[in-house]
């Protein structure tokens, strides 16, 4: 690492070498050899150490040993299977650490005269106080990612409470863990932990399930949830303590009954916090939003300070890894550049939510098009159920329902909330089509296959377009086999 110095001055520092942080290096350095990575923790992405690569590991144990236990329903009897809770953590660390090797060997290869450690504070617009330095910087990019965020209150359950970066550190799977946030996190984590022997409770609060705001496919996720584990997406809670190294919990169960059970653990997984409040905005003239987060550009993620520009979760637009690495070249590149910033390329909108039903959102949500539209009937849904779609039958994965939604007039496609079976891939083909800006009709004229789970798909383009008033009247079924219209 770069050894200290009283000053420091380059043309762009950027703060924060994960994700966001590296693809802005990258960028930036395109445009100048004067470019300073700052780090206040280890180098690495969240995606990596604590996010999705440990998260889908331990999601992909949960999925394996699900399939084992419900193999009867095919008329392949295996039993139910043995848990081995050691071996399953055992392989979700050593793969974690694998896939954060990648990420320090991509560090590593920048040297060391570009690399700084420590926790960055703004002294002025140019100026960070960096530990013992002071690095001046023409233009500085804010990649800061984000944190856990959860009521003060509960820091008094110590070790007890967990948030998910701690759980990818076990070595040994608990008996029982009572997850608050019924989130991505929260889901995810939560049925995996559930399907892998740990006795699950998922609280909520206000009924919220996942990042969905269609409330028909809300309630689908909910139902299908609530059938392979304990979901409260409304939670009644009446106390949280510490109980003999346990966490205690009174609340008011589904059924309206009082309950008082205690847990090994309680997972916090009510949302995360941009990690910019140390940093010294108050010493900038910088606008922030309600949160103190900075306002940036969308396109350019220029802060009200010309030379500040916000990428990642730092700025919180859209917390995902690929935003985060486009956020941070727009953002690094524009900072190298200095002057004449560009637009970068936004993509559609896009996420996935790995539990089984997987939820998917794809452009525009419900409530963004019932707030734009909505006062005008300017839109319409198509929608398919999975329970009776063909494939999703034949495999037994026949859960949930997706909307689509259509603009009138224009015929155009404006997104979709998902909750069903490989969502994930049902999701990129919309979001393919959705940044190609394609109508519901053109997006009927591409192929299909039979018989496909994306079929679905098709089933509810064909009512979306029949409510649209364009192209041939709704098909109920296919005639040939009855299913996957």
């Amino acid at each position: 690492m770069a050894q200290k110095q009283p000053n420091i001055s380059v043309d762009v520092a950027v703060i924060g070498g994960g994700t966001a942080g590296l693809a802005a290096y990258r960028a930036a350095k395109q445009h100048s050899e004067s470019v300073l990575l700052i780090e206040g923790g280890e180098f690495g992405t969240t995606c990596a150490r604590v996010g999705c690569m440990p998260s889908k590991l331990l999601i992909a144990a949960a999925e394996n040993a699900h399939q084992y236990h419900h193999s009867a329903q095919f008329g392949v009897n295996l039993g139910k299977p043995k848990i081995d809770g050691k071996a399953v953590m055992q392989r979700v660390r050593s793969e974690r650490d694998r896939f954060v090797g990648f990420v320090l060997e991509s560090v590593d290869s920048i040297p060391s005269s570009e690399k700084l450690k420590g926790h960055a504070s703004f002294i002025d617009n140019n100026t960070l106080q960096v530990g013992d330095s002071i690095v001046n910087a023409k233009r500085i990019v804010i990649a800061t990612g984000s944190r856990p965020a959860f009521p003060a209150a509960w820091q008094s359950l110590g070790s007890r409470l967990v948030v998910n970066d701690d759980v990818f550190s076990w070595e040994e799977l608990p008996s029982s863990v009572a997850v608050f946030g019924p989130g991505v996190i929260g889901l995810e984590l939560g049925q995996a932990l559930s399907r892998l022997g740990v006795e699950i409770k998922v609280f909520g609060v206000g009924g919220q399930v996942g990042p969905l705001s269609d409330p028909t496919v809300m309630n689908a996720a909910k139902e299908a949830f609530q059938a392979d584990f304990y979901l409260d997406a409304d939670a009644k809670v009446e106390a949280i303590e510490l109980d003999n190294d346990q966490v205690r919990i009174s609340f008011t169960d589904l059924d309206g009954e009082p309950q008082h059970q205690h847990f090994d653990y309680l997972l916090a997984a009510t949302g995360r916090r941009a990690n910019v409040d140390r940093l010294g905005l108050d010493k900038l003239s910088i606008e922030l939003d309600e949160r103190g987060v900075p306002v940036v550009d969308h396109f350019t993620m220029q802060s009200s300070v010309d030379n500040i520009f916000v990428a990642g979760d730092a700025n919180n637009l859209i917390p995902l890894l690929h935003e985060a690495a486009d956020q941070g070249k727009i953002a690094g590149d524009n900072a190298g550049r200095g002057k004449d910033l560009r637009a970068g390329l936004r993509r559609s909108s896009i996420a996935a939510v790995f539990t089984d039903p997987q939820i998917a959102m794809v452009g525009e949500s419900y409530k963004q098009i019932e707030t734009r539209l909505g006062s005008c009937g300017c839109f319409e849904i198509g929608t398919v159920s999975f329970e009776n779609q063909g494939r999703s039958r034949v495999m037994l994965v026949n859960k949930g329902r997706a909307h689509l939604y259509g603009e009138q007039g224009t015929g155009r496609f404006l997104g979709a909330e998902i909750v069903g079976p490989n969502a994930e891939h049902l999701a990129h083909l919309l979001a393919w089509a959705h940044q190609q800006q394609m109508t519901v009709s053109q997006m009927l004229d591409m192929p299909f296959y039979h018989p496909v789970i994306e079929e679905g798909l098709r089933t509810a383009l064909r009512e979306l377009n029949a409510k649209l008033h364009l192209g041939p009247e709704m098909i109920d079924a296919c005639m040939e086999c009855g299913v996957g219209a």
